[in-house]
Parts: C-alpha cells; sequence; structure tokens
C-alpha cells in the first residue's frame, strides 16, 4: 500500500492566499478602472489628443474601461477566491450561504488595500497629467472636484443636498449588478459556459455605467471608492475627500459604502427569492457556491 504523503497546508492553500488573490484581482479592478478615468478627466486633455471638453465619448472610455477591468480583474482571482473584489458581493454570498461569514471581514480588508494600493500607483503616473488640469482650473487642490473624480465618486449637483437619492441609486446599481451575477454563476439556470462569466459579468458593469453612472459615479463597490478616497484624502483632496463635502452635497463618504452592502444583499434576495424557487420547481438541484468552503 502506498504511503499517503502529508503536504504541510501554507498561507497559498488557505485563507491567505485567497487574501492575496482578492488583493491582487482588486487592484487590478482599479487599476483599470481608475486608470480610464483618469485618461477621460486628465491624460486625454492635457496631452492634446483631445480639443473638446469632456464629452460622451469620454463617458464610453470610463464604462468600457471599468467594464473590462471587471473581466480581468475576475480572471486573476476567480479560481483561487472566487474573485468577489467588491465588498457587496462578498456580503451577498455570505448571505446566501455561499461563503463562510468567518472570512468577510479579512476579504473586506483585502479589497480596500488592494484599492488603496491600485489608486497610489495611477497617482505615481498620472501626478503630472493632474497637476497639469488643477493648474488649468485655477483653484487649490482641494478644491478640484475634477480631479478627485478620478478616484472616488460624488453625487450629481441636481441632487442638490439630498442623501437619498444618491443612496437610492447606489442600492438600485449594486442590486442589479448582485442580482444578475447570481443568474450569470448559476449552472442550473442559463450560466455561461467555458469561462466566459467574467466577460458577461464586465458587460453588467458597462451596463450599470450606461445606465446609471451619471447620477452617483457608480461606485456599486465599497471597496473600489473608499480605497482611492483614502488616497485622495492622504494627497491633499482634503474635505472632498473625507468627509466628502463640496458645494453641493455634504458628508457623502458613507452613501458608496452603505448604498452597495444593501444593493448587495437586496439583489442576492431577489434572486433567491423570485428565481431560484422556479429552478427548483423544476426539479433542479442547487449546486455549490463559488466560495463554499469543504467539510
Amino acid at each position: 500500500m502506498a504511503e499517503r504523503t502529508v503536504r504541510r497546508r501554507g498561507y497559498r492553500e488557505g485563507l491567505g492566499g485567497e487574501l492575496a488573490a482578492e488583493f491582487l484581482g482588486t487592484f487590478v479592478l482599479i487599476l483599470l478602472g481608475v486608470g480610464s478615468v483618469a485618461v477621460a478627466v486628465a491624460g486625454l486633455p492635457g496631452s492634446g489628443r483631445q480639443t473638446g471638453d469632456f464629452g460622451p465619448a469620454n463617458w464610453l472610455i470610463i464604462s468600457w474601461g471599468w467594464g473590462l477591468a471587471v473581466v480581468f480583474g475576475v480572471y486573476v482571482a476567480g479560481g483561487i477566491s472566487g474573485a468577489h473584489i467588491n465588498p457587496a458581493v462578498t456580503l451577498g454570498f455570505a448571505a446566501r450561504r455561499d461563503f463562510p461569514w468567518r472570512k468577510v471581514l479579512p476579504y473586506w480588508l483585502a479589497q480596500v488595500v488592494g484599492a488603496f494600493v491600485a489608486a497610489a500607483l495611477i497617482y505615481a503616473t498620472y501626478r503630472w497629467a493632474i497637476d497639469a488640469a488643477i493648474k488649468k482650473e485655477g483653484v487649490p487642490r482641494d478644491e478640484s472636484l475634477p480631479t478627485f473624480s478620478i478616484f472616488a465618486t460624488y453625487p450629481a449637483e441636481y441632487f442638490g443636498d439630498s442623501w437619498w437619492g444618491p443612496l437610492l441609486d447606489q442600492i438600485v446599481g449594486t442590486g442589479i449588478l448582485l442580482l444578475l451575477i447570481c443568474a450569470l454563476i448559476d449552472k442550473r439556470n442559463t450560466a455561461p459556459m467555458s469561462n466566459l462569466h467574467p466577460f458577461l459579468i464586465g458587460l453588467v458593469v458597462v451596463a450599470i455605467g450606461l445606465s446609471f453612472g451619471t447620477n452617483a459615479g457608480y461606485a456599486i463597490n465599497p471597496a473600489r471608492d473608499l480605497g482611492p478616497r483614502l488616497l485622495t484624502y492622504f494627497e491633499g483632496w482634503g474635505s472632498i475627500a473625507l468627509p466628502g463635502t463640496f458645494e453641493w452635497f455634504n458628508g457623502y463618504w458613507w452613501i458608496p459604502i452603505v448604498g452597495p452592502l444593501i444593493g448587495g444583499l437586496a439583489g442576492v434576495a431577489v434572486y433567491d427569492l423570485l428565481i431560484s424557487p422556479l429552478i427548483r420547481a423544476r426539479g433542479v438541484e442547487r449546486e455549490e457556491g463559488p466560495a463554499t468552503e469543504e467539510p
């Protein structure tokens, strides 16, 4: 009888490896996503490659940039951690018992740190363009909302001082995201095969950007907003970053965190209450979630 080899379980096989994957997946997401905003807001105008003002073409750069960022972030981490790369996804999966609650806070931390480090790298590479844009505005850095918007989100001026409108926007946008993620990973339904679901999840983000993006910048991801927001605070954007105050909004920082978390729970609840029972009624058994622990 062959002797069984006992392999030492290191960080690569345990939670440490999953956190490393979440860190790097979120890093890729923010690097490419925030990078696309830097191109549209400061890079193109400052480089002389764009002669007009910010317009619809720039918004398409941002929407597609974030969508592709999600695609490649998921490919980086998907086989290791499930590629949540979004605290709302982690919370939603835990709520539907596809993910252990004890891992939620460590995943959140890895995601926020990955977002912060990626934002720092974008700032390092686009600092010259950002400084030129601020100089062109003729205002101090802590009054430059356009350059702040490269990194984090803020509500549209038509909301005025209302916090409910932007909060609702974040709940709806993230709810759509989680509802469609649940559909795309559910093999009992019409989930894509051959590892195509990262592309389709990326298209979901493109669609949300085109449908809801102008309301509040479609953060739909607490780490995506909080990590870069912390970076901007440390780099001199002041109260625009924290507590998130400008001419028509005040204390906004919590909305891109709380709104997506609520929306994530709502999205998985809608899928599990309305679609999953219909699938079970047709005799299809539920499969384990993408990050369910082994017994």
